[in-house]
């Protein structure tokens, strides 16, 4: 059972990546256009104002980014970074807890990109089709069968070359 657990995590993951990207990504689509209900129950947030369209680009960009497979970790850095700061400035200052101060989609979008930072993409990445490293089968881009560490691989889930003892 835990062989095939360990054949499936990089599926699984791209599909962990695929969702939380694609929700990121809404958070600023609604912020910025008004669709899917609008910022805050309605409309869109001014733009330039600080830091709510700022945050919105950052959604819709690194969300994008992220549900894509492309510079997966970089773009799950800033996302997570300034899930932190939306938690820490925005939302602590009311109470502390997040199910008390309205921060838990801050909170948990915050986990879950930085999860990404270090994981990588998993299976599905646009990284993993136009990687410049090597030419592996696409099995050994999605990192089928053992995956190795998320510091034994690169971006694309590929394992990285070590050097011959």
């Amino acid at each position: 059972m835990p062989d095939r657990l360990s054949a499936a995590q990089p599926y699984v993951l791209g599909l962990f990546r695929i969702v939380v990207g694609l929700l990121f990504a809404c958070h600023g689509a609604a912020s910025l256009f008004g669709v899917l209900g609008g910022a805050h129950g309605g409309g869109t947030v001014p733009v330039g104002s600080w830091p709510g369209w700022y945050a919105a680009v950052i959604q819709l960009v690194a969300g994008g980014l992220v549900m894509l497979g492309a510079g997966t970790r970089a773009a799950a850095f800033l996302a997570s970074g300034s899930m932190a700061y939306a938690y820490f400035v925005v939302h602590q200052e009311k109470a502390l807890w997040p199910i008390q101060n309205g921060g838990e989609s801050s909170a948990m979008y915050c986990w879950a990109l930085l999860l990404l930072v270090f994981t990588g993409p998993g299976a599905f990445a646009l990284s993993s089709l136009f990687g410049s490293r090597g030419t592996a089968s696409a099995a050994g881009n999605t990192g089928a069968g053992h995956r190795t560490g998320a510091a034994d691989s690169d971006d694309a889930g590929r394992p990285r070359a070590t050097a011959a003892a």
